[in-house]
């Protein structure tokens, strides 16, 4: 299955192509996961070709399945045609999905990531028929406040606060959550 999804330029910035990773983004994902920065907030990051062929390998695993839709975002117009981030939606139970984002150095504070995954929490929410889903949890650390303002920016309000769940989530989070219009979220408190 093959999903390619765009988003419009924006003054400088071009267009974004939103498409499923490919075998020859390899060398991309490898070298954006080598930043200290984009490492300390993720529970997983490749560090060798060996990693990155499971990680590329589970991502299409996921579209086959069903089960996870992965985009690795491209901007059009870009020298290198190469991926500068990626955005997931991982399907869960009770028509609930995980979305996850992350941006290489070199496309931050250019607003990648809130287009990116302002296209695809619409995607999933209204126009995909692969799933039914009504709600989008998105979690970060609570420290990553950069995750926080894309969130907020893309219609997911802070709904919860979740306590540190070592290994992979060694500090304090917050859970926001963008739902389908009409359909109810119990909340639990701030």
């Amino acid at each position: 299955m093959t999903i390619v999804l765009s988003a419009p330029g924006t003054g400088p910035a071009g267009e974004l192509l939103l498409r499923p990773w490919r075998s020859d983004d390899l060398p991309a994902l490898l070298a954006a996961h080598r930043d200290p920065e984009l490492r300390q907030w993720l529970s997983t990051s490749p560090a060798d070709e060996t990693e990155a062929r499971e990680w590329l390998r589970l991502q299409a695993a996921g579209w086959a399945d069903a089960t996870r839709f992965s985009f690795a975002i491209v901007t059009t117009g870009a020298d290198d045609c190469q991926p500068s981030g990626h955005v997931v939606v991982k399907a869960g139970a009770d028509e609930t999905a995980e979305v996850g984002y992350w941006t290489a150095a070199r496309a931050r504070g250019q607003g990648i990531a809130t287009r990116a995954l302002e296209i695809v929490s619409r995607w999933a929410l209204h126009a995909q028929d692969i799933v039914v889903l009504r709600r989008l949890d998105l979690i970060h650390a609570e420290g990553n406040q950069a995750s926080c303002r894309v969130a907020l920016k893309c219609g997911f309000p802070l709904y919860d606060l979740l306590p540190p769940s070592p290994p992979a989530y060694p500090t304090s989070g917050h859970r926001h959550v963008r739902t389908v219009p009409g359909a109810s979220t119990c909340h639990t408190g701030i």
